[in-house]
């Protein structure tokens, strides 16, 4: 179920040490991570300061970006549960400005959706 799951583009759970070992040159000194997933070759990353989203493009994957979000510009967050069907969670978060969301991303089962909305209800209220 988990090769069908990242084929369909759901995401799932990152050990923090390799997010660390990875994507350490990112942070600041003061910023650490909280949590990450990847949804295929994309990856995204909850600090203690900012959402990070690493945007992997191209056939080779060369060419990457990271985008990212402060806490304080989120202004709203939602997030659906997987049903009996839909095997997939679903999180959308709206950035100030946007009208509709401006992140969208799927979870597999294996991630606790409430935990990732705990994440977020966490650094944003």
């Amino acid at each position: 179920m988990s090769i069908l799951s990242s084929l369909l583009g759901n995401a799932g759970a990152i050990n923090k040490e390799r997010l660390q070992e990875e994507y350490g040159k990112l942070l600041i000194p003061s910023e650490n991570i909280e949590a990450g997933f990847k949804i295929i070759r994309d990856t995204f990353i909850f600090t203690n300061k900012r959402l990070i989203i690493i945007d992997v493009q191209g056939l080779t994957g060369r060419k990457i970006e990271y985008f990212s979000v402060l806490y304080k510009s989120i202004t709203r967050f939602s997030i659906e549960t997987a049903g009996s069907f839909d095997l997939d969670a679903e999180l959308k978060i709206w950035i100030s400005g946007e009208s509709i969301p401006s992140i969208s991303k799927k979870f597999n089962k294996k991630v606790d959706i409430y935990e990732v909305q705990k994440l977020l209800a966490e650094f944003t209220l």
